[in-house]
């Protein structure tokens, strides 16, 4: 017999859990007990261990828990009778066939689930999962002391499967520290903190970096952004949005998925990199609402090699780019001033060598950021802005 491995969202238990992230579509609960094993007491001598400073998981665990709270998102009743009343209508046999009366709600289950947030600042602002509370307009957030808040739902950005929350509170809120992704090492020792479950609330776990700039294909859509970090820290349902820390105690990631073929943990974790949640936060918190990253500067061509520096005679300095052959109508190139034959070496003063350093430096872009691109054209090089569009 196969066996394969599913990729589940590590976060929302109740009406919701657990999404499968192998696009399962179905509303069913799936609950998930461990079977207990045979406990043994035992009794032994031990001498007492001295902890090495660099291992110390302490500090770290003080630092992070008092900043990672426990969200519980649902569909109010306004919000399902209005999900309700567009399912009927854009359903054509439902007056027919009486579906709400024989099945008691029109074939509509409303939403609930568990996961995690982290304090980003002391605004209140918290930062979780997309799936934990894109589906809600209800939403409690609970912090470590038991204090339980309303929480209002700033935005959310599908692409990257991040959301944005915002409390109130007369209290002094403890942010976390944001750590630079970009430094994690691969073996490098890390915590995860959440409430798996949604019950163990500010439970720790420790593990090291397994792997980083892992994409998975877990988030759906074309625009999806991944570049996951891999642990082997325990992390479980109920879990996402949560922190995975560094020893010294600072966000490097907000634990989001894991691959298991039960359900529950399996071995591997994944997490979105601190840097990437520092963009899109700022992103939502600034735009306040919803992020729509669906742009394209609007060029087609090819990365330039030595063949294609001879066959179009471009004059470079070196045989790396991306020459442009097309520019789509009324596209942000077309609009900025980018022509067929230009090469682009440059965009925001990173080297672009072929079309995929394009896509990866634009991938957090929104609509109606700016960006420069530097191009050479019959061997001048020229600056050119361009106010980036929503792609169609």
């Amino acid at each position: 017999m196969k066996t394969f491995l599913q990729f589940f969202l590590a976060g929302i238990l109740g009406g919701l859990v657990v999404f499968l992230m192998t696009k399962n579509d179905n509303n069913t609960t799936s609950l998930v007990s461990a079977e207990t094993s045979h406990a043994v007491r035992t009794s032994f001598n031990s001498s007492p261990i001295s902890l090495n400073s660099s291992l110390n998981f302490i500090e770290s665990a003080k630092r992070s828990t008092n900043t990672v709270v426990h969200i519980y998102a649902e569909e109010s009743p306004q919000l399902v009778q209005k999900k309700r009343q567009e399912r009927r209508q854009s359903d054509p046999f439902s007056d027919f066939f009486n579906f709400e009366d024989f099945f008691g709600e029109n074939f509509y289950r409303p939403k609930n689930g568990t996961g995690s947030g982290v304090i980003f600042n002391k605004q209140g602002y918290i930062i979780t999962n997309n799936h934990v509370v894109g589906f809600a307009d209800k939403i409690k957030v609970t912090d470590s002391e038991g204090k339980i808040y309303d929480a209002k739902k700033i935005g959310t950005d599908k692409t990257t499967d991040l959301a944005v929350l915002k409390i109130e509170s007369n209290a002094d809120i403890q942010p976390i520290r944001i750590g630079d992704s970009d430094n994690v090492q691969v073996g490098e020792w890390v915590l995860a903190v959440g409430n798996p479950f949604g019950y163990l609330t500010s439970t720790v776990t420790a593990g090291i970096v397994s792997a980083k700039g892992r994409s998975l294909d877990i988030i759906q859509g074309e625009k999806a952004i991944e570049d996951f970090i891999q642990t082997d820290a325990a992390i479980n349902p109920g879990n996402s949005g949560g922190a995975l820390v560094n020893l010294q105690g600072e966000l490097i990631g907000i634990n989001t998925a894991i691959a298991t073929p039960t359900g529950v943990f399996a071995g591997y974790s994944f997490a979105i990199p601190s840097n990437i949640v520092k963009k899109v936060v700022s992103d939502i918190i600034e735009n306040g609402g919803d992020i729509d990253r669906s742009t394209n500067i609007g060029i087609g061509g090819y990365d330039v090699n030595d063949e294609l520096v001879k066959e179009f005679n471009l004059k470079l300095k070196t045989p790396s780019g991306f020459y442009v052959h097309e520019v789509d109508t009324k596209s942000a190139a077309q609009l900025g001033g980018i022509l067929p034959g230009d090469v682009i070496i440059e965009i925001n003063k990173i080297k672009i060598d072929r079309y995929e350093d394009i896509e990866k430096n634009l991938k957090l872009k929104k609509v109606g950021d700016k960006v420069e691109v530097k191009v050479n054209r019959d061997g001048k090089e020229l600056v050119i802005p361009l106010l980036l569009k929503k792609s169609f």
